[in-house]
């Protein structure tokens, strides 16, 4: 009976103790790693490192200076020798350590091992990445970071650059207008792809950008941030107006560059290779982005004369998109559905499209449309997208990289009160004012009158 008592008395402590634990590793993974996950990873490292270098084929032989030394010093068998690793660096999500990879290796040797290190060392992920020639460094991730997306407090920040997503492997996903100027988002409905496109025009918003919108959804998913917008169409009756008005700007902004360098007037703008960046600061045009919600809308055809406008349209886009970069022009084209039948031109105009964001789709074709041109693989993570996922999608360029990133959520009423609040950054551009939203005002809420004190009586 003693011992049932003490047993008792022992067991509900740690019974306790394991169920919070588990509460924590579900519910707050952060902590859980902080506090458990990432000493008891570190051990496990640290005490297994040459053997599981050694099972995973990422050693090699000694040199004879180290093999004289051994059996000059010692009677034990000369083993393989593993990477020189650098100091094991933990972060919020897991650990990084360098590795100097000895001659005859290449990174693509611990990239193939990635899956084997990750069990061994009881991690979620490991990711390689390459530092310099000789270096690589090892970026273990302790949990699944897009669970419940946590965006870094440290991230890229610069002129036409935007933090909008969580990559797999904890990193921040940037949008950077400079290096990858236009770009094709995919996404069914409920994708995430909405709240997505909240996160480019808010991290734009406060910046010295033209905002310019086409929603052919009567602008249900543009006209909240109108306040910040500098022009917005919302048919394609609208767009077809647009559209010349952006490609003449863009013309205008070839001539300036002309007028600047000296180039004679007659060249044509596909041969200069300069842009607006190299005017001085106080003649560089404002950089526009154009967003593009529902491309297919401007594609569909009813008539003979809406296929006339549509040839028009599909036309000046795949002139912004060839041409817009060097003018300062970017293109952010969305959509749920993006295929060859689309009709003439679609392709074409893909071609253009160098960043690629693939959300849940309702179709393997759209991700083929999307990923397929940049790996293969990308397409099957695609697909493979849950719909109780929102937000998750893929990510990659026509340099073939690509990796798995969500978007954390932002609310309408939350994007919509920073494009209010700056309002005033729209720029000035006149060819542009026929187009500019009207912004609803804001009703303005009246205090309840004070309540009157009432007679103290008997």
């Amino acid at each position: 009976m003693t011992d049932l008592t003490t047993l008792l008395e022992v067991g509900g402590p740690l019974a306790a103790l394991g169920g919070g634990t588990a509460y924590t590793r579900a519910k707050y993974p952060a902590v859980y790693w902080s506090a458990v996950g990432g000493p008891i990873s570190t051990a496990r490292l640290l005490s297994s490192y040459s053997s599981v270098m050694e099972a995973c084929g990422l050693t090699v032989a000694p040199s004879r200076l180290r093999v004289l030394a051994v059996k000059a010093t010692t009677r034990r068998e000369v083993r393989p020798v593993p990477p020189r690793r650098g100091i094991i660096r933990p972060t919020s999500t897991g650990l990084r350590i360098r590795l100097r990879l000895a001659p005859g290796q290449e990174p693509a040797d611990f990239a193939a091992s990635a899956e084997r290190l990750r069990h061994a060392w009881g991690v979620h992920a490991v990711y390689v990445t390459t530092i310099k020639p000789g270096v690589v460094e090892l970026r273990l991730v302790g949990y699944d970071v897009l669970r419940r997306v946590r965006m870094p407090r440290k991230t890229a920040s610069g002129f036409l650059k935007v933090s909008v997503a969580l990559r797999e492997d904890a990193t921040p996903f940037v949008r950077d207008y400079r290096t990858v100027p236009h770009q094709l988002t995919l996404g069914a409905t409920l994708s995430g792809k909405s709240m997505y496109l909240r996160h480019l025009i808010t991290g734009l918003a406060p910046q010295a950008v033209a905002l310019v919108g086409i929603d052919c959804k009567r602008g249900v998913e543009l006209a909240p941030f109108a306040a910040r917008l500098s022009a917005l169409a919302t048919d394609p009756d609208e767009a077809a107006e647009l559209l010349p008005v952006l490609v003449k700007e863009m013309e205008d902004r070839y001539d300036l560059i002309k007028a600047r360098q000296g180039i004679a007037p007659g060249t044509p703008d596909e041969e200069i290779t300069s842009d607006i960046w190299g005017l001085p600061e106080s003649e560089r045009p404002t950089p526009v982005v154009l967003f593009v919600d529902e491309v297919a809308e401007l594609f569909l055809t009813a008539t003979r004369k809406d296929e006339e406008r549509r040839d028009e349209m599909v036309t000046q886009l795949i002139r912004l998109a060839q041409l817009g970069r060097a003018a300062g022009i970017y293109l952010e084209v969305c959509g749920q559905r993006f295929g060859a039948e689309l009709g003439k031109g679609a392709t074409m105009l893909r071609a253009q499209l160098t960043g690629r964001v693939c959300h849940r789709v309702n179709d393997e074709a759209s991700a083929k449309m999307a990923l397929g041109d940049i790996a293969p693989e990308a397409v099957s993570a695609a697909c493979a997208i849950a719909p109780e996922l929102p937000g998750l999608a893929v990510a990659g360029d026509t340099s073939g990289g690509w990796s798995r990133i969500r978007t954390p959520y932002l609310s309408l009423g939350d994007a919509a009160e920073i494009c209010r609040e700056s309002a005033h950054l729209v720029p000035d551009l006149a060819a542009l004012k026929p187009f500019r939203p009207e912004v609803p005002v804001r009703p303005v809420e009246t205090p309840a009158p004070a309540a009157l004190p009432h007679p103290v009586t008997d």
